[in-house]
């Protein structure tokens, strides 16, 4: 682990990671947070134990790992004042902001820098996350070994070996979780339309989806394998599935997660261009 970490940006996503770095054994008196409002930094500081700061330059001065985490909208802005300082103690960049590229941030923040593309998504909140990571040639496997730690403490680390792997990491996980919520959520409408109470129609929707992706990742064998196992010949389970693939579910989640790539891919044209 690295002596000093400063976090750009502490909102949801950043808590969620710099916390699970302190629940995994992480001194909370290495890492830094930076924001714009202060009453959120003190809140940060009580929970966390954690340096705050508002100022942005002097929080990377020593750092040895900055992790970028302030909406697209606002990265270029926030590397170029950077960039002076960044240049100074060139530490590793770990980037959280979806649809901006490498080459932008590496351009905005004076060139030459070791930078880490990263997708987390939202289940980080609760030590389940998934992130896809992708590395520049400037990093060295010591600190790919360092982001998978830092990373991993949130959940799942994946590592894809193209930039444009991270817009389909975007399309499944990235953006995922609200594919599963829209499917609980159709899930528990069915369930009251068949006479079940919302409430139990929900705890019912959820804990189906939770214990089903419980025994995904721990069994050895393939969701259709495990989709299989479910059915039998003749009975019910089949016949819902029957209707699913009449309905072309296969193809509507290649629909949506195409259209969910293409926007990634815009964003990372848009905001990069400049």
């Amino acid at each position: 682990m690295p002596s000093q970490l400063t976090f750009i940006g502490a909102g949801n996503m950043a808590s969620a990671i710099f916390g699970g770095m302190i629940d995994k054994g992480y001194r909370a008196e290495a890492i830094t947070a930076t924001a714009t409002r202060p009453e959120h930094l003190d809140t940060l500081k009580a929970r966390y134990g954690i340096n705050i700061t508002t100022d942005n330059a002097a929080a990377v001065v020593d750092a040895d790992v900055v992790v970028l985490a302030v909406k697209p909208q606002k990265m270029r802005e926030v590397c170029l004042a950077l960039a002076e300082a960044i240049q100074i103690s060139r530490p590793l960049i770990i980037s959280v902001a979806a649809g901006i590229e490498c080459e932008a941030l590496g351009r905005w923040l004076g060139g030459n820098l070791p930078i880490i593309r990263c997708m987390p998504n939202t289940p980080s909140l609760v030590g389940a996350g998934a992130s896809g990571l992708y590395a520049t040639a400037d990093v060295s496997d010591a600190q790919r070994d360092l982001a998978s730690t830092l990373l991993g403490t949130v959940g799942l680390v994946e590592w894809v070996e193209e930039e444009a792997l991270i817009d389909a990491v975007t399309a499944v996980s990235g953006s995922g979780p609200a594919y599963f919520f829209l499917m609980i959520e159709a899930l528990e409408e069915a369930g009251v339309k068949r006479g079940l109470d919302l409430q139990s129609a929900r705890r019912l929707a959820i804990h189906t989806a939770f214990g089903a992706a419980k025994m995904a990742a721990e069994s050895e064998l393939t969701p259709a394998e495990l989709k299989r196992q479910v059915m039998s010949p003749g009975g019910t389970t089949e016949q819902a599935i029957a209707s699913f693939e009449k309905a072309g579910i296969k193809p509507i989640f290649d629909d949506a997660t195409h259209a969910c790539a293409k926007r990634a891919r815009a964003l990372a044209a848009e905001l990069g261009k400049n």
